[in-house]
């Protein structure tokens, strides 16, 4: 049980070194991330090319499902947007290379999910927000057998949904 509370403060102190450590978008400057309540300046955001949003896949290494330090300020540019805005949903698509059994493709996609899910829940977005599945092996990025092409493959991607969906 010590072991269970240590694991879950060592989390919790990771998540806010994270936060502090990572360059993401600062709230208070950049309005556009704010809270926002117009459906049509949802949609501008999400839409914007160049905006904190705009990167929406976060990659893994073979056989893991850790968020490496490089992806969090993916992880955190949406995290805070989803905290600021109460109304909007995400679906966490978890992806893997080809290699391994469909079974094993399928858990280790749900775990990579999963695993973003629980850093943005860290950073303050509600869990109802943010749906994880996993996609497995079904539905690659790039069709090839290279390195590239797996790597590739390894990834949660972030789609925001909005409306009624």
């Amino acid at each position: 049980m010590n072991l269970q509370r240590f694991s879950l403060a060592a989390a919790a102190v990771l998540a806010a070194l994270s936060l502090t450590a990572c360059s993401s978008i600062d709230l208070e400057k950049d309005k556009d991330a704010a809270s926002v309540t117009d459906a049509t300046e949802v949609e501008r955001m999400l839409n914007a090319k160049d905006g904190p949003l705009a990167k929406r896949e976060i990659y893994f290494d073979f056989d893991s499902y850790s968020v490496s330090p490089q992806y969090m300020p993916i992880v955190t540019n949406h995290a805070k947007f989803l905290a600021n805005n109460k109304n909007v949903k995400v679906m966490l698509e978890g992806n893997t290379d080809a290699r391994g059994s469909r079974e094993y493709n399928l858990a280790l996609g749900q775990k990579r999910s999963e695993a973003v899910k629980q850093r943005m829940t860290l950073m303050g977005v509600n869990p109802d927000q943010v749906e994880s599945i996993s996609f497995g092996k079904e539905r690659p990025k790039a069709l090839g057998d290279t390195e590239e092409d797996y790597a590739q493959n390894r990834r949660v991607d972030i789609h925001y949904l909005v409306g009624n969906k």
